[in-house]
């Protein structure tokens, strides 16, 4: 690949007690398609010591002016993998401004990028084709589940499967007992859990209007190779946005429809309910801009995404500015879970040249020198 490319940001003042050797890293593509424009994936670096972000690569594709959406990007030592995933282009429409993104095919390739060789290679490709399924790692091993294999489709499917990096390997796993997509995978005292999605039974009629299988689950017992339902593990029809596991605890922040419901969420394993945690709650980041203190502005969110690092949550998120020029502005705020932390703190914002969108949830690298 060639050489960084830095993006147009100035260094923030340090925040307290961050985490100082660990980096976030994050995907984004124009939000507008244009003829000046090149239209494709890059991955962009924030540091949690600093409050900066710089843009370090661009994912490799085999075609130009395409874009990835619907992949997952996951972190082993100093390995980013960016999997699956549907490739689309977007077009001009037939009215003026008016912008299609027309869906190409899915995708069962697998990238991995060294974030301290700058470096970028090709990996054993996934066993099924699939897009907006389930990852997560466990024992620096990556683990999918669900997602949709083909386009157009209003189905998911129940394949699961692992992958080793040491052998550079996908094996297949045992199936799920629901299909499903738009499904978020975390791993959770030690073991893989498919939480939420657009569910429904195999068994069900594809021809009629099919039964949601609400508030459910699907947990992996590797040592059993056998996978569990579980009901009540999420409480809404509507797919989970992100769920995070820090320090044996489960957090939420919102859902595909709403992305932060003003508060942050915690799982309570015993009454299998999600409990709003004490102090979470944070208007700004709905609005981060004021015309006064009570008075918040209405403003377009682009993108949220949230990392844990340590006890803590950083959530990085893009907002459109008003004004009859569309202006993007970035801002990380940052919430510590312990029972001893200091709740949330907010940094310096940062306004961006033009408008992007999040293509894929944020991971995190530790231990970057």
């Amino acid at each position: 690949m060639g050489s960084l490319t830095p993006l147009s940001h100035r260094p923030r003042p340090a925040p307290q007690n961050p985490s100082t050797t660990s980096r976030v890293y994050a995907s984004f593509c124009p939000k507008e398609a244009s003829p000046t424009t090149n239209m494709s994936n890059w991955i962009e670096c924030y540091n949690p010591s600093n409050n900066a972000w710089h843009r370090v690569t661009f994912i490799p594709l085999r075609l130009e002016n395409h874009i990835m959406k619907g992949f997952s990007m996951v972190s082993i030592g100093a390995s980013i993998y960016i999997i699956g995933g549907r490739l689309c282009h977007k077009v001009a429409g037939r009215e003026l401004d008016d912008i299609v993104e027309v869906d190409r095919e899915v995708l069962s390739s697998v990238l991995r990028y060294d974030v301290k060789t700058n470096a970028w290679s090709e990996c054993a490709s996934l066993c099924t084709p699939r897009f907006d399924f389930a990852c997560t790692v466990c024992d620096r091993k990556i683990y999918v589940a669900g997602g949709q294999c083909t386009l157009g489709s209003a189905r998911g499917i129940s394949a699961a499967e692992v992958y080793d990096p040491a052998l550079d390997e996908w094996k297949p796993l045992p199936n799920m007992s629901t299909l499903r997509y738009k499904c978020v995978g975390v791993t959770w005292l030690g073991k893989i859990h498919v939480l939420g999605g657009f569910a429904q039974r195999k068994d069900s009629d594809i021809t009629v209007p099919y039964t949601l299988e609400r508030s459910s689950g699907e947990v992996y017992d590797s040592q059993r190779a056998k996978w569990h339902f579980m009901v009540g593990m999420w409480q809404l029809d509507v797919p989970p946005n992100q769920i995070v596991a820090v320090n044996g605890k489960l957090f939420s922040s919102g859902d595909c429809l709403n992305l932060w419901k003003g508060h942050i969420e915690a799982y309570d394993a015993k009454l299998k309910i999600w409990n709003v945690v004490d102090g979470s709650h944070l208007q700004t980041l709905s609005s981060p801009i004021s015309t006064s203190e009570e008075n918040w502005l209405p403003i377009d969110r682009l993108y949220l995404t949230m990392a844990p690092i340590g006890t803590q949550l950083y959530f990085l998120a893009g907002h459109r500015m008003p004004g009859e020029i569309p202006r993007l502005m970035s801002i990380v705020h940052m919430f510590d879970t312990s029972e001893n932390g200091y709740g949330w703190r907010s940094f310096e914002s940062t306004e961006e040249d033009g408008e992007k969108e999040l293509c894929s949830h944020c991971c995190v690298v530790e231990h970057v020198s």
